[in-house]
């Protein structure tokens, strides 16, 4: 449970608008969105590119958080990646020229999740077995195959930023 004291979101009942199979998905971005809040409230700039004994820095787990939930939004709605994302995705964990905030990252992610949430809730029923392609490789996936994954690599890099950001700060 979170330190404001509310139940997790899954346990707040269903998001309104979203179909009952996509509610897992729907429920756990959502409390991700929570917890990266909660965590980067007050953490120091200095330290978001930080690579503790070699693993991943926060401003990656970050910029990864928002990248990875466009480009696999992007193909459940069977689109390829734009130019766009590719050079984004190629810049995922490096400190850039001119630094972004800890602000600047989370507004960044806060605006995937609500679109997101928003692909979710337009998503019908009837297209989630839809075949998709995924990647350069082109390998099979389903609309659903990509809602699970994207939420599920979503609350593994939560987890990750969570004891990646407390090793670095000494907590």
């Amino acid at each position: 449970m979170a330190k404001n004291n509310k139940p997790e979101v899954w346990l707040r009942g269903p998001v309104e608008g979203i179909i009952p199979l996509l509610q897992p998905a729907a429920h756990a971005l959502l409390q991700a969105r929570e917890e990266v809040n909660e965590m980067m409230l007050d953490f120091p700039e200095i330290l978001l590119w930080v690579n503790p004994v070699g693993m991943a820095s926060p401003g990656f787990h970050l910029q990864h958080l928002s990248g990875v939930l466009d480009r696999l939004f992007t193909y459940a709605k069977g689109e390829t990646l734009t130019q766009h994302q590719l050079n984004k995705l190629a810049i995922e964990g490096k400190m850039p020229e001119i630094a972004y905030s800890v602000m600047n990252l989370l507004e960044v992610f806060n605006r995937q999740v609500d679109e997101a949430i928003k692909q979710l809730s337009a998503t019908d029923e009837s297209i989630l077995t839809d075949k998709r392609l995924v990647g350069r490789g082109q390998l099979p996936s389903t609309v659903i195959g990509l809602y699970t994954h994207a939420a599920e690599h979503t609350m593994r890099h939560v987890g990750q930023l969570l004891v990646t950001s407390r090793m670095i700060k000494g907590q």
